[in-house]
């Protein structure tokens, strides 16, 4: 079968390396800027120091800063208005995935008038847009090395799953000293996320040659760093190993593809507005049980380099204990079963399971699990993770 990787331009990786910025964008002839963030990088003062960098370099900046954890068709309306006001030549996103998100499709929007929902699935976006630069603050989603976007509906309430070459990065800088101020709940929800890219990616119908070993390394960093990370937010050397583990993952899955946890997930966060990283993790063990019968040396393969079990062990049990592992996890991250963090009864909870799990499967994620559920099999596993 036909292998296609698709990976940013250029990337630069390492500490500092976000002062680069206005070099890279002087390498491609940019003079004028739409900075893509949200309120709380911009209220932190994170974006003024960027501003000031570039403006230094005579690079004309407008900021846009109304961007939501799980961006909507909204954001990028607005956002796709400031970018045709202010004349950009390039878009510049600085945040965690739903800023990247939400760039991508402005600065391919404003070279294709279609309304937003038809770019919806696979190859779907006939013209490429504006160079887009990625400088990533949280380590996690591994949006700055993926050619995926995902932005909500609002009036279908659908997470729209989008995915085309033209959403890929010109350039990614991936400095991990931004990662650093992350907050523990949020350094937990995406490293799990990472976890979930590595893990999808590696059992995917469609992994490849080429995807397997960034997968494994994503798996391997995560499992080795993560929790250090999260006890240790000021530790350079955990917080490095899971900005690689994060951009590795993203290379992964975007070349061979997510599968049955994220196309459950995006349910999740389109009607209960969770966090995308949370709901992943809240997903990722009962999912695994579910879908270790469809690739039992691929999980078994996961769980040894995880450090689950060791090489002794039948594939099967090693399965088992990767499962096992996995719960452990989320137990030391303090990530709750999904009851704990909704604000809904067991019973408004359930009103919801057929739309979730159609919509899940019409995300064409859940083609690729080694196991392919039917849509009550979906409305089961969303029972188990409540």
């Amino acid at each position: 079968m036909e292998t296609i990787f698709d990976m940013p331009s250029r990337v630069l990786f390492g500490a500092g390396s976000r002062f680069r910025l206005s070099e890279e964008l002087r390498r491609i002839r940019v003079s004028r800027v739409l900075l893509v963030t949200d309120e709380h990088l911009r209220d932190k003062g994170i974006i003024r120091s960027f501003e000031e960098h570039l403006k230094d370099a005579a690079i004309d900046v407008t900021v846009f800063s109304d961007v939501q954890p799980d961006p909507t068709d909204q954001n990028v309306e607005t956002g796709l208005a400031t970018l045709q006001n202010c004349n950009a030549q390039a878009v510049v996103a600085i945040g965690g995935g739903s800023v990247i998100d939400a760039a991508k499709v402005i600065a391919v929007a404003v070279a294709n008038p279609e309304p937003l929902a038809a770019f919806q699935g696979y190859h779907k976006i006939m013209n490429s847009g504006l160079p887009l630069i990625v400088i990533p603050t949280t380590a996690g989603t591994g949006s700055e090395a993926t050619k995926a976007a995902v932005i909500t509906d609002t009036q279908r309430m659908v997470k729209m799953m989008m995915l085309d070459a033209k959403l890929m990065p010109r350039i990614s800088i991936v400095d991990y000293e931004l990662s650093m101020t992350m907050p523990a709940a949020l350094t937990a929800h995406v490293g799990v996320d990472t976890l979930v890219h590595g893990i999808e990616a590696y059992v995917s119908k469609r992994s490849n040659g080429m995807t397997d070993p960034l997968a494994i390394s994503c798996i391997q960093l995560t499992a080795r760093h993560l929790l250090t990370a999260y006890r240790e937010p000021e530790n350079r050397q955990a917080r490095e190993a899971m900005a690689l583990a994060a951009c590795q993952g993203g290379m992964a899955f975007s070349n061979s593809s997510v599968c049955l946890v994220h196309g459950m997930s995006r349910p999740i966060g389109a009607i209960f507005h969770l966090p995308h990283g949370f709901s992943n993790a809240v997903l990722l063990a009962a999912v695994t049980r579910f879908s270790l019968p469809g690739a039992p040396e691929r999980y078994a393969h996961i769980s040894r380099q995880m450090g689950c079990c060791d090489g002794r062990v039948s594939d099967e049990r090693a399965g088992e204990l990767l499962v096992e592992g996995l719960e452990n996890l989320n137990a030391q991250l303090g990530i709750p079963k999904l009851r704990s963090a909704l604000k809904v009864d067991q019973s408004q909870f359930e009103s919801h399971l057929r739309k979730m799990a159609d919509d899940a499967l019409a995300s064409g994620s859940p083609q690729n699990n080694p196991v392919v559920p039917t849509p009550d099999q979906i409305a089961e596993l969303y029972a188990r993770a409540w």
